[in-house]
């Protein structure tokens, strides 16, 4: 999966959540939330392979979009801003590491580890938010830090290792988050994916002709309906971050920051009691752990956000928050 940290405009003062925004909103967390299922398809093809195949057809499918929305001359300025490309390429490895270990995850019965992966990803987005942004945590935030730390602490304990799947998965996009923070929000959903897949296009090419090569690729060994399963990883990619763009453009934040649970919410009941991954007692007690941590997590910024919106009231009393 590779839903991007919520980083919406300033939102036009309103008194009713937009009904298209919440509904494309949704839908790119609900199509994130069952890419696990999708993935199945792709048996037998291997996790790099997958990888391989969704950064050219992505590429395909932004390049398509970037034709019927006329933005070519937006994916040009970020190629051509130096300092731009040095983001975007270094956030297109991350998106490389989190695209591999989450296809890894789906293929290999690590489905609930994904999901706590990304149950986990706010809580490393307010630790970034500290080590590297040097921001102040309230306290409740410091809490829920303390949750999350003991969660990870409970499942290592239980299963004697690390959950380096959901840890790998929860780090990769809590940074390339901060990196796409830094882009800037003028680089809208298609250049930036486009730009990115670019960069990991070179590698995906020569390692599908590789395989090609050896014998080992896999692409269509089980008819056309593999193929046009695998090639649609481009679509199953793109149009997620598409609706999401027009989502983060029309929701508050803290909308927006609700609807992300809804991806790790589908993956875990995926995991438990479609694909009946095993949940031994320490997994219940740290997934627990990190919802704790997630409502400690949610009752400060919705706290936060009202204080912020009475500051300004106060201020502009003429004027109504969303």
């Amino acid at each position: 999966m590779s839903s991007p940290t919520p980083v919406a405009p300033p939102a036009a003062p309103a008194t009713a959540l937009d009904p298209r925004g919440l509904a494309t909103g949704l839908g790119a967390y609900l199509l994130w939330g069952v890419l696990p299922l999708y993935f199945e398809l792709l048996k037998p093809s291997g996790a790099v392979e997958v990888v391989a195949h969704r950064v050219l057809w992505s590429l395909v499918f932004c390049a398509a979009v970037l034709s019927l929305t006329r933005t070519w001359r937006a994916l040009g300025t970020v190629l051509r801003s130096g300092r731009t490309m040095g983001l975007v390429a270094t956030a297109a490895v991350l998106l490389a590491v989190n695209w591999l270990t989450f296809v890894f995850a789906a293929l290999s019965g690590h489905v609930v580890d994904a999901a706590l992966g990304y149950f986990i990803n706010p809580l490393v987005t307010v630790g970034l938010a500290v080590l590297v942004l040097r921001e102040r945590l309230r306290p409740l935030q410091w809490v829920a830090l303390a949750f999350g730390g003991v969660a990870v602490l409970v499942i290592t304990l239980g299963f004697g290792r690390l959950p380096w799947v959901a840890l790998t998965l929860a780090g990769s996009f809590g940074v390339y988050g901060l990196l796409k923070n830094r882009v800037g929000r003028s680089v809208t959903a298609a250049p930036a994916l486009a730009a990115e897949t670019l960069v990991l296009a070179p590698a995906s090419l020569v390692y599908l002709l590789w395989l090609q090569q050896t014998g080992d690729a896999t692409f269509g060994v089980n008819g056309g309906w593999h193929a046009l399963a695998v090639a649609g990883t481009g679509v199953a990619t793109a149009l997620p971050l598409l609706l999401f763009g027009e989502a983060a453009r029309r929701l508050p934040l803290s909308v927006v920051g609700m609807l992300q649970y809804v991806a790790p919410v589908l993956q875990f009941a995926i995991g438990v009691l479609v694909l009946h991954e095993t949940m031994a007692p320490a997994r219940w007690w740290g997934f627990a752990l990190v919802w704790v941590a997630l409502v400690l997590l949610t009752v400060d910024g919705l706290r936060t956000q009202r204080a912020q919106r009475l500051q300004r009231a106060a201020v502009s009393p003429g004027v109504v928050g969303p």
